[in-house]
């Protein structure tokens, strides 16, 4: 180890409980990820419903305020679950953080009865494809020009779907 490793460590995350005080750094994250980002109160009025629950994955070795490496926010109603956003710090992309958070997600989808979880992701959005068909999501339908994005182009959200049964 040399001496810049023993001062300068890489931050290491949990995946706990998203709670409302996490939701600033929630949205922050958010926006670093989405064009149409949700803010702090959008994310808030979402987690006070009795349905919608999710994980932060926070820095656990911090000596003074912990990092924010992503989060996830879903819901379940009636069987079925959905994720209603995902977004990792693009400075912690490749951790592993997006399947840690999806995987906490779809462990509390099934203890709350869910058979079955729904998600659309941008068609664009490469590296989420392919992680949610390594987590064994299909494709089952897609919603044309569903997202904006810069410079107003629109592209299609690819409607997956994993059976939990």
């Amino acid at each position: 180890m040399s001496l810049t490793d023993y001062f300068i460590r890489k931050p290491e995350f949990e995946i706990v409980p998203l709670e409302a005080d996490d939701l600033p750094q929630a949205a922050a994250v958010h926006k670093l990820r989405f064009t149409s980002p949700w803010s702090d109160g959008e994310l808030h009025s979402l987690l006070v419903q009795d349905t919608v629950f999710g994980f932060i994955a926070r820095q656990s070795n911090a000596s003074a305020r912990p990092l924010t490496g992503g989060f996830v926010l879903s819901r379940v109603a009636a069987g079925e679950a959905e994720i209603l956003t995902i977004g990792v710090d693009p400075r912690f992309s490749r951790l592993g953080l997006g399947w840690r958070l999806m995987r906490a997600a779809l462990r509390e989808a099934r203890d709350r009865a869910a058979e079955t979880v729904f998600l659309e992701v941008d068609e664009t959005n490469v590296a989420a494809i392919d992680l949610y068909r390594k987590l064994g999501f299909a494709n089952v339908g897609e919603r044309r020009a569903y997202y904006q994005g810069v410079g107003g182009t629109r592209t299609a959200a690819l409607v997956m779907r994993l059976d939990l049964g």
